[in-house]
């Protein structure tokens, strides 16, 4: 089975696991604040804050902005469900916004337009999480002037996105959020094996992130409310969490990060290939917006389905059953049974959810050979062409 997406992990990565274990700290060592750094200067941000997965830096990302309960959160429906989670998480309310058809990301002139509505009705977002879907960035310098209209705080949900391009600048610099978010799930483009991080250029906000990534607690005197009682002592400042990643995630991050360029080079050229072979067939295939360079961290395509004689699940079906892992990304979250239970009413995000019912996800990671990419390229071709 050649699946949708894999971790790659070298001898360098097995050694570089081990040393940290054989350590003096296997947790709140050197090595989670070097791959922090590390972070900092590929994206060129001010700041960052490694974290146990992507969806707890979602969390410290919105409590670190202020949402609380009252507040509205937006986002995409075409996501994964923590996207929206992390809104609620804080007591907030959740919409969403339709997706673009050709980027498959938040449409700007369909945000504009609900963002005109809730002023009216006094609902505007304190918090839009804009996904760049599939590593492609978000059209952020369009959102980011209608955040300056309308006064709502961006987080870029970049788990997709790492080593992406906007505007030729890395994906995280926060040039036009208040806070980036990446995922090193092992499917990613790096891994920790679980993980996560945030990067800023705001310092208040860094500081509140690494206060609630751990307990809340601060050891620093110049933080305290009290006095300090030796160097045993600390106060907790803050409700926070336990959502520190440990030295061994750490340091598999800084051995990973080392061939980011060159595993995002090798994904453009799967993706390349798959232009070359499938663009006769059928399908419509990813789409490369003038403003960004995708990481390529998925390779989505639509099928024509008034034009093959196939459903989408007989198609799915028949590439699983020939070896192709194929997946689907996203159901809709608004379609989810939790979020039904909540006011959004199916049909309300029109091109979300056409792009549901026609979607499959084809094989693509960095470590994907020539021939594997060959037996996915003759499978589709023999079930569509």
């Amino acid at each position: 089975m050649i699946p949708y997406g894999r971790q790659f992990i070298t001898e360098d990565d097995i050694e570089a696991v081990k040393q940290v274990l054989k350590s003096d700290f296997i947790t709140q060592g050197p090595v989670v604040p070097e791959f922090e750094n590390d972070v900092v200067n590929l994206v060129s941000a001010k700041h960052a804050v490694a974290v146990n997965s992507a969806t707890s830096a979602l969390h410290i990302a919105c409590l670190a902005l202020g949402l609380q309960e009252g507040d509205w959160l937006w986002t995409s429906p075409i996501s994964f469900v923590a996207s929206a989670n992390c809104g609620l998480y804080c007591g907030a309310k959740i919409s969403f916004v339709d997706i673009d058809e050709k980027t498959y990301n938040i449409c700007p002139e369909s945000l504009e337009k609900k963002l005109i509505e809730a002023k009216k009705l006094g609902q505007l977002p304190k918090v839009v999480v804009l996904v760049h879907y599939a590593g492609q960035s978000c059209d952020m310098r369009k959102i980011h002037l209608l955040s300056q209209e309308y006064n709502f705080k961006i987080i870029e949900d970049a788990s997709h996105a790492i080593g992406g391009m906007y505007d030729k600048h890395y994906i995280g610099s926060c040039e036009y959020s208040d806070i980036t978010v990446f995922s090193f799930h092992p499917v990613k483009i790096i891994t920790t094996a679980e993980g996560g991080i945030a990067t800023t250029n705001c310092t208040d906000l860094f500081k509140k992130m690494l206060l609630l990534r751990s307990h809340g607690i601060s050891r620093d005197p110049n933080e305290m409310q009290g006095y300090s009682e030796g160097p045993w002592y600390y106060e907790q400042l803050e409700l926070g969490f336990n959502y520190r990643m440990t030295e061994m995630q750490g340091a598999l991050g800084r051995s990973q990060i080392k061939t980011i360029k060159d595993n995002i080079n090798r994904r453009h050229a799967i993706a390349k290939q798959y232009h070359k072979e499938l663009s006769n067939l059928q399908i419509t295939l990813p789409y490369q917006s003038d403003f960004s360079t995708s990481s390529y961290h998925l390779f989505p395509i639509q099928l024509h389905l008034e034009k093959i004689k196939y459903s989408r699940k007989e198609v799915f079906n028949m590439l699983r059953e020939q070896g192709i892992g194929v997946n689907v990304h996203y159901i809709p979250i608004h379609t989810q049974p939790f979020y039904k239970r909540l006011p959004y009413d199916l049909g309300n995000y029109p091109v979300a959810e056409s792009f549901y019912e026609k979607v499959i996800t084809i094989p693509l990671f960095h470590s994907m050979s020539d021939l594997e990419q060959r037996k996915v390229i003759e499978s589709i071709k023999n079930i569509i062409g």
